[in-house]
């Protein structure tokens, strides 16, 4: 005879597909009724419209489907109350009232390591940097995520071939998430992806702000990683100063002038007490056949002048490749898409030796 104690242990393995929790941590499981083999579960979403309710169900349906003498399974599911919300993200804060939702990693005590990626100008590829770095780290196994913080041009949801709107639960934000990599932008809350943001200062902070402390991350973060937008302006200082215990990862080109420009954002780390943890070179050279000559497009040095002059490591030299721009172009990472790729293989190196350069603090 099939029990409620077999079905509850069946639903511990149930996750909000958002939330990463089991329900039956969340108090989302209402009811159980069993009769015959016949097993009725009344459960509750976080909000109605939940765009992930199907995903809830089957998961219910195969996971108490699996224990014997079940032949049937039922499930209803109705909407949490503003109370049991309010229950739910004191949960998710580790039982403490925790208003407007704001993130644990706002502490100086957090164990998520936080990676600002810059280069003080455009055009050197910090947004292809940030995500293939980010499923790098994702492909080992960590939990990864991604604000991307350039507003004006912001280009990550493209990337990773995410769409849609983040769910709302009262005011925390849920972020959407694509090739295990959870992630925000302003292009999620638009009406058009194809809008100009057209911002002044104060609300690029608020923008920001948002971002950092009432985005649901969750408990299990390891990594975050910003796609800072270029120059060393408004952003940049907010980034600072929200979140003081911080790396910034530095991309750049061969070229002297992109260097040059780099060197001022490490200047701007310098001020705000942010430690630069290593350069990338991006676009270092091309090879126009697997056994041809490299060529250097944009000349030679840039990358590991300036990582010496900094005393950091360069993490890696990423080639001009084109699967990294179809993999761009189709919402995929080239370290997914093509693996096996010259420029594959040079981001999980990056992503490798930026682990090992990251202090990994013990989890409380």
């Amino acid at each position: 005879m099939v029990t409620r104690d077999q079905v509850l242990d069946a639903l511990r393995d149930v996750e909000d597909p958002e939330l990463h929790k089991s329900i039956v941590e969340l108090d989302m499981v209402r009811d159980i009724g069993i009769q015959d083999g016949r097993i009725k579960v009344d459960a509750l979403l976080t909000i109605s419209g939940c765009p992930l309710r199907e995903t809830i169900v089957e998961s219910i349906r195969t996971k108490v489907g699996a224990i014997p003498g079940v032949h049937e399974v039922e499930v209803n599911l109705g909407v949490m109350s503003q109370d049991q919300r309010q229950a739910l993200i004191g949960k998710l804060h580790g039982g403490q009232a925790s208003p407007r939702g704001r993130s644990s990693f706002l502490t100086p005590e957090t164990p998520t390591r936080i990676i600002a990626v810059a280069s003080g100008k455009g055009g050197v590829g910090k947004s292809t940097v940030t995500v293939n770095i980010a499923a790098a780290i994702a492909q080992r196994g960590h939990k990864v995520g991604i604000i991307d913080a350039d507003v004006y041009g912001f280009s990550i949801p493209k990337m990773l071939g995410v769409h849609g709107r983040p769910t709302l639960i009262d005011q925390m934000i849920i972020p959407l998430e694509a090739h295990g990599i959870r992630v925000i932008s302003i292009g999620f809350l638009l009406p058009d992806e194809d809008q100009a943001v057209i911002w002044r200062g104060p609300m690029l902070h608020k923008t920001l702000t948002t971002f950092i402390g009432e985005v649901h991350w969750g408990e299990d973060l390891e990594y975050l990683l910003l796609d800072l937008p270029p120059g060393t302006g408004d952003v940049s200082l907010t980034i600072a100063q929200t979140l003081p215990q911080s790396y910034m990862l530095l991309v750049t080109t061969p070229q002297e002038a992109a260097a040059q420009v780099a060197r001022r954002a490490a200047k701007m780390a310098e001020k705000v007490n942010m430690e630069v943890i290593g350069v990338i070179e991006n676009m270092s050279y091309y090879r126009p056949a697997p056994d041809a000559s490299a060529v250097y497009i944009f000349g030679q040095g840039g990358g590991a002048a300036l990582a010496k002059e900094l005393e950091v490591p360069l993490l890696a030299q990423i080639p001009l490749d084109t699967p990294i721009r179809e993999g761009s172009d189709q919402g995929i990472p080239v370290v997914l898409s093509a693996p096996d790729s010259p420029a594959a293989k040079a981001f999980r190196q990056a992503a490798d030796l930026l682990l090992a350069a990251l202090p990994v603090p013990a989890r409380g």
